[in-house]
């Protein structure tokens, strides 16, 4: 299988004024989606979502800063160079770059957490967003507790302070990140060897800038959702989610978190891995499709 989508063209976009630029696959044409991938992935977990897309739509498929193709610029103390803001910022300069001011955007995982902020912090620019099987970060924290969390051992492992974190993972990268790509599916075809290669290579090559990102949201990120949450500001554009039953094993409700920010929402709870863009491509597209057509 290649490592990129067909018809898509590559392209070094400038996302910053000091220089970092990210590598985004672009293909289709009409009005855009944004598409951001997840972890441990890059761009090319949309690879089917996007060439169903590209028929009526201009997709545009960045790796994340830090992951993938894209620059990882080194992580400053204040935790600011992965916080999911700036990492939103990127995501509006680079469409804005390449012709959008405004744009529908959807993010799976990590991405939905930088689709959730720009959609915060850059309204006028968003139009419709999507999230697949993630909670605001806030939210995430709120709800592990107990024995029950342990199933987020990476989030407390990046979470700690540069350094140990980085030299455990760097040590059996491809175990560390593969153990994911496993435990996380229930396809295992989903992701043919030729793709998990190309993870794995992509994250071998990235583990500082992946664990500041997660460090981000043990810090910054949380801060800036909990300025949010007490100042009232909810996302305002229609916000469709596709989640798998957390709530069930970790007890809370992923409805009821989602819409406390989406009074716009449609939240359906699917039967597929967490790699559903790849697992149910066909489901996933179509619900964007539906989320696009909200007015």
């Amino acid at each position: 299988m290649p490592e990129t989508i067909p018809g898509f063209t590559h392209h070094r976009v400038p996302a910053t004024d000091d220089g970092i630029a990210l590598h985004v696959a672009v293909g289709g044409t009409g009005s855009p989606v944004v598409l951001l991938h997840g972890f441990p992935q890059t761009y090319l977990m949309w690879r089917h979502v996007a060439a169903d897309l590209a028929a009526d739509h201009t997709v545009i498929c960045p790796d994340l800063r830090g992951y993938g193709a894209s620059d990882k610029p080194a992580e400053a103390a204040d935790g600011a160079t992965y916080a999911k803001r700036t990492m939103a910022a990127d995501i509006v300069a680079v469409a804005r770059a390449l012709g959008h001011d405004r744009f529908a955007l959807a993010g799976h995982d990590r991405g939905a957490l930088v689709a959730f902020r720009a959609g915060l912090d850059h309204p006028d620019a968003v139009t419709h967003l999507a999230a697949l099987d993630v909670l605001p970060t806030l939210d995430m924290w709120e709800a592990m507790h107990g024995t029950t969390a342990a199933v987020g051992f990476h989030l407390y492992l990046m979470a700690q302070p540069p350094g140990l974190p980085e030299r455990m993972i760097a040590a059996a990268p491809d175990d560390f990140f593969g153990h994911f790509l496993d435990l996380w599916g229930t396809d295992p075809a989903a992701i043919p060897a030729a793709v998990r290669a190309a993870y794995l290579d992509a994250c071998r090559a990235a583990v500082p800038s992946i664990v500041a990102d997660y460090r981000a949201s043990a810090g910054i990120d949380v801060a800036h959702d909990r300025a949010d949450r007490e100042a009232g500001h909810r996302l305002r554009m229609p916000v469709a989610v596709l989640q798998q039953d957390w709530g069930a094993a970790l007890g809370f409700d992923a409805e009821a978190l989602w819409r406390a920010w989406a009074p716009d929402l449609h939240h359906e709870t699917v039967a597929y891995g967490h790699f559903m863009a790849e697992e149910a491509p066909a489901d996933v597209a179509k619900a964007l499709r539906a989320l696009l057509d909200r007015r």
